[in-house]
């Protein structure tokens, strides 16, 4: 590929090669991309500690009363940092999914994975993974939050999970 890549580059004066199927041309970049990065998680521990607890909670301003997921710090509605913790009900519905098969290089390890979004009885809207056969997931299916830890790195997250009726 690299040698049809720098061919074009020759003709076109771009990195370009067709589509297989459409023939479209489309930019090939040569660039490997590697990203490391610090966040500081200070302001929302409680989120990553009640985790650990197989809780989920989350912030709500006290000025305002908007509910936020994931946790925030500051109220982007009323500017305020006059928030508290509340514990959410882990279950809600399942609004929409969508599965990646060309997924993001970090995590190109996994098998096509299912993305969703599910909003929960409390209110707020979650983005998780959805550990389910996606051909068997609708739209106003009941789901619950568990958290697990992903099978790679090892370390806690959440996922959908459909609700056993």
């Amino acid at each position: 590929m690299k040698e049809e890549i720098e061919k074009q580059i020759k003709e076109f004066g771009f990195p370009v090669i067709a589509d297989e199927k459409s023939g479209a041309l489309q930019w090939v970049d040569m660039r490997e991309l590697k990203v490391s990065y610090l966040m500081c998680i200070e302001n929302i521990k409680p989120f990553f500690e009640a985790l650990k607890e197989n809780r989920l909670v989350t912030t709500k301003c006290r000025k305002c009363g908007r509910l936020f997921f994931p946790p925030q710090k500051d109220c982007p509605t009323c500017r305020d940092s006059d928030m508290e913790w509340v514990e959410l009900s882990k279950e809600g519905v399942l609004e929409t999914l969508t599965v990646l098969f060309v997924k993001p290089p970090s995590f190109g390890k996994y098998n096509p994975y299912t993305v969703a979004i599910a909003k929960l009885d409390d209110g707020p809207r979650i983005t998780a993974w959805l550990k389910m056969d996606p051909t068997k997931a609708r739209p106003g299916m009941r789901v619950r939050v568990q958290v697990s830890r992903r099978e790679e790195e090892g370390y806690l997250m959440y996922e959908l999970v459909p609700v056993e009726e």
